[in-house]
């Protein structure tokens, strides 16, 4: 066999996955894409400026499979390198902290920032820190897992939460992305009950001609559908008395 040949088939064998990480300031990315690169937790890890970047390799199916991890730092200074984390990535996983309500609801704005840069990566919702939110009562974490749950479906995105302090999922969410990127069935067991366990939701049916959502829409959000509801209620009324009130106006006039 030539030297071009086996350069050719090595390159075969060889496959680099490239993965995305954005969300907010200090929910754990960097210490979730170190756990899960080199077995490590350091609880007082270093704020990432700008972009950070590690590759681990595995051996898939006959296949030297490297997964090269990119995360943004959360701080809005930094968006403006979200193309050097976003171009060519497979997957991006949209992380927020499980006990702090308000960096799951800026993963909207972060799909939608991603969505401009790569139309076709496939989107992860993770919820860090679970080993903080095991300590929440249960009204909250039900809360929290109906709302992720909304994004999650929107986005068509796997939600996975997750500890990198307690090593739970850490592993599990890279596989299911391998999976997902190869097309395989994960060998990862599903669960759903938010109050006792670091659920794992992966099994969706999207619709085939479904667009990706922007982010922009918020019509399906409980307040917003009650607000409409509201309006459509005092319109259809206004409406009737408008009615009632020409219907009056017109038999006065016959008379």
């Amino acid at each position: 066999m030539s030297l071009e040949a086996e350069v050719q088939k090595e390159n075969k064998n060889r496959v680099v996955v490239k993965v995305g990480m954005l969300g907010d300031m200090q929910i754990g990315k960097t210490t979730l894409m170190v756990k899960y690169i080199e077995d490590k937790y350091d609880e007082d890890y270093i704020e990432t400026l700008g972009v950070n970047f590690m590759e681990k390799t595995i051996h898939l199916k006959n296949v030297d499979v490297t997964l090269s991890v990119w995360d943004l730092g959360g701080q809005r200074e930094f968006e403006a390198l979200m193309p050097l984390v976003c171009s060519d990535a497979k997957a991006i996983l949209f992380a927020f902290d499980l006990t702090q309500r308000n960096s799951l609801f800026s993963v909207k704005r972060w799909y939608k920032e991603a969505r401009k840069e790569n139309k076709v990566f496939l989107p992860f919702l993770i919820g860090t820190k679970f080993d903080l939110f095991e300590a929440q009562d249960d009204h909250y974490k039900q809360e929290i897992t109906k709302q992720a749950r909304k994004f999650g479906k929107k986005m068509h995105a796997p939600l996975i939460y997750c500890s990198a302090n307690q090593s739970i999922n850490v592993k599990k969410i890279f596989k299911i992305i391998l999976a997902s990127v190869f097309k395989l069935r994960p060998k990862v067991k599903e669960l759903h009950d938010e109050t006792r366990e670091a659920i794992i939701e992966y099994n969706m049916k999207p619709d085939k001609h479904a667009k990706h959502d922007d982010g922009d829409d918020d019509d399906d959000d409980d307040e917003d559908a009650a607000e409409k509801k509201k309006k459509k209620k005092e319109k259809k009324e206004k409406r009737k008395k408008h009615k009632e009130k020409r219907a009056k106006m017109e038999s006065a006039a016959s008379k």
